[in-house]
């Protein structure tokens, strides 16, 4: 089995950063890709982010591009998203997700990912 634990949610002001980390714990080889996702309310589940464990390949989606940075410590077995320059639409519940996808592949709908976190809050005021 594997569990997923988000923290580093919070406030931020419009411009402002904050860093979400994912630490995962079980057995990790069940995955091979991590995938931030976000719910605001009254929107549909939006994944920002994801990255191959073992490759470090990364893809982002255009919302977030140039602001977000996802990172991992394999180490630590924790994926990490960096925000930057944040706006009152990335106010949302934020998730990370571990699954599989095939070689050459990194999907940001949530098909692929069988393993989710409990979220975390992220809420940014103008």
């Amino acid at each position: 089995q594997v569990q997923l634990a988000e923290s580093g949610g919070g406030s931020a002001q419009a411009g402002g950063s904050l860093r979400l980390s994912c630490a995962a714990t079980g057995d990790t080889d069940r995955f091979n890709s991590v995938v931030w996702f976000r719910r605001a309310p009254g929107k549909e589940r939006e994944g920002v982010a994801g990255i191959r464990t073992h490759s470090g390949v990364t893809v982002y989606a255009d919302s977030v591009k140039g602001r977000f940075t996802i990172s991992q410590d394999n180490a630590k077995r924790t994926v990490y998203l960096q925000m930057n320059s944040l706006n009152p639409e990335d106010t949302a519940m934020y998730f990370c997700a571990a699954g599989n996808n095939p070689r050459s592949s990194l999907r940001l709908d949530t098909a692929p990912y069988y393993y989710w976190g409990q979220g975390t809050q992220v809420t940014v005021s103008s």
